[in-house]
């Protein structure tokens, strides 16, 4: 137990300590100041400019920043479905896979990759070849977790800039996003992923004989250059069917925690890097204080369930409560705990262990934390705009407790801005609820379960609250490869997307419009300990008044049954 608690502490240690330097890197690429890496980059990017047509200097308003958003993710899901389709007579397929049928699925994981949510219905290994995971699926990590990336800096420029009618280029900040920030980083990863034994190679399929004399097919493949921006593009798609819990994705106790920090790495940096940009580091500080308070109360809640475990496997005759079933067993409670509060606080579906096998509090954690929007650090770029739609909240909330025009950056928050922020928050919740509330009335939801009772219950929430705050993880115990929840969470995985991100870039225009005035007597601090307590309370509570109702039909009652003795 002290070493999980030291496990803990080492992880918010380094991952500050290499989050700072990065945010400073960052806010030099997206403010277009010189940086190291100049020299590599600046002729590529020019390069793709003169082949693309592209005049980097012409800057967009919102309005044509979100239309340059949608196409491009738009006919970047069209040609990952065709590729997919077309699997079986493109190269790189030494199993000879045939496309991806039927097409539901395909649109499906279309969508799902698009989104940066690498939902996943089917089993990789036996589903698509070396050439889709390479230049589709990878290659699409790449590009969703830029979008989110681009929509961020946007933002931040909104809330920064004095009276201006542009909130940047979609297609630098794309290009930069990938060139200077996700593709450096991603290629240090897979080098240390190969050192530390995880697989990188285009060899086929190998037939060997297990311990048994039966026949068993070990799955090959060019897995460390995708679990390197999966992680760190809070992307979640595995490789292999088991994730981050099979040795070939997770070879070794170092590899899982360089996998865990690098879920976090960009979100964090995104913040000091906002302070920077905002030429006020002890904005970027309050932001990154409510999410270190958030992941600190969430982390302990869901190890301290899974330390104390489940007492009725005390009249099964074992010792200890604590139950492995579904944990890492390489890496114990703490590794998987840590983990669980990981993935599921970022947009990312990556799992070293099974949601569905922990205790019924414990399975809430992660639940709770794909409703609140993955806003605790959050996805790349995601969980940024996301928290900033909290912000915004918070200080129209402040304002209204003190009788004055609320204000953040020197800029007022009005009506418009207050409207855009609560439909962000609200669709996802709406699209959480009205699809699991449909699933669980219908026979196509209901027959996909592998339990019945409020676990059933908490199986059904999870799909759809991991299909709109696009993380991709599941329980582990939902059938989910039909017509009904492929098509439903596709939905939900789409718009659970983008009707974030247009509020987001509507916000950023209207606040760039907007001048900026000095802070008075009258202004509420919002760099301060007093917003970071104001501000995670209003998250928590608007999850409560959002999802408690739905919460206590499945793990809360569930837990209560649990330590009643009752099983289903």
């Amino acid at each position: 137990m002290t070493n999980d608690w030291l496990l803990f502490a080492l992880y918010l240690a380094v991952l500050l300590l290499l989050a700072l330097p990065l945010g400073r890197y960052m806010a030099k690429v997206f403010m277009q100041e010189k940086t190291s890496t100049d020299f590599l980059f600046k002729p590529v990017e020019k390069l793709l400019y003169r082949l693309t047509g592209v005049n980097e200097t012409e800057e967009m308003n919102w309005q044509q920043y979100a239309v340059a958003v949608l196409t491009f993710n738009f006919l970047g899901m069209i040609l990952v479905y065709l590729m997919q389709v077309l699997q079986g007579i493109l190269p790189f397929n030494p199993e000879q896979l045939s496309g991806v049928s039927p097409w539901h699925l395909a649109l499906n994981t279309a969508v799902s990759f698009m989104t940066n949510t690498n939902w996943q219905s089917y089993v990789p290994e036996t589903t698509t070849s070396y050439f889709t995971q390479m230049t589709v699926l990878t290659v699409q990590n790449f590009l969703s977790a830029a979008t989110g990336l681009t929509v961020a800096v946007a933002l931040i420029r909104g809330l920064t800039r004095k009276t201006a009618g542009t909130i940047g280029n979609f297609w630098a900040d794309m290009v930069r996003s990938v060139l200077w920030v996700l593709l450096p980083l991603s290629v240090i990863f897979s080098v240390i992923l190969v050192q530390q034994g995880g697989l990188q190679n285009l060899s086929p399929y190998l037939s060997i004989q297990t311990v048994e004399g039966a026949e068993q097919k070990l799955a090959m493949g060019p897995v460390a250059s995708q679990e390197a921006i999966k992680m760190l593009g809070t992307n979640g798609g595995g490789f292999f069917n088991a994730n981050s819990a099979h040795p070939f994705e997770n070879p070794t106790p170092v590899s899982n925690f360089l996998q865990i920090l690098s879920i976090f790495l960009i979100p964090a940096g995104l913040v000091f890097a906002f302070g920077r940009m905002a030429g006020d580091r002890r904005q970027g500080y309050s932001v990154l204080a409510t999410m270190i308070l958030l992941f600190v109360l969430m982390l302990g809640t869901l190890y301290t369930s899974e330390l104390y475990g489940n007492p009725m496997l005390r009249s099964l005759g074992v010792d200890s409560p604590t139950a492995m079933e579904g944990k890492e067993v390489r890496f114990g409670i703490g590794g998987t705990a840590l983990f669980a509060t990981v993935t599921t606080a970022a947009s990312c579906g990556a799992v070293n262990g099974m949601h569905d096998s922990f205790t019924p509090l414990g399975g809430l954690i992660p639940l709770l934390q794909m409703k609140l929007g993955e806003i605790i650090f959050g996805g790349v770029g995601a969980g940024f705009y996301g928290m900033m739609m909290f912000v915004i909240i918070t200080v129209f909330i402040v304002g209204l407790m003190v009788g004055r025009t609320p204000e953040y950056l020197g800029k007022k928050i009005e009506s418009r801005e207050t409207k855009m922020a609560m439909l962000a928050i609200l669709i996802p919740s709406v699209l959480i609820l009205i699809g699991a509330g449909i699933a669980a009335v219908t026979a196509q939801g209901t027959s996909a379960t592998a339990n019945p009772g409020p676990h059933g219950l908490s199986e059904m929430i999870y799909a759809f609250a991991s299909a709109a705050g696009n993380n991709g993880s599941a329980f582990a115990g939902l059938s989910a490869n039909a017509p009904f929840y492929n098509l439903a969470l596709a939905f939900n995985m789409y718009i659970g997307r983008f009707g974030v991100i247009i509020p987001a870039l509507a916000i950023a225009g209207s606040m760039a419009a907007k001048k900026i005035s000095p802070p008075g007597p009258g202004t509420f601090p919002t760099a301060s300990w007093l917003f970071v307590f104001l501000l995670a309370g209003v998250v928590l509570i608007v999850g409560a008044l959002t999802f408690l109702p739905v919460l206590s039909l499945g793990p809360i009652v569930e837990q209560q049954l649990m330590l009643q003795g009752t099983t289903f």
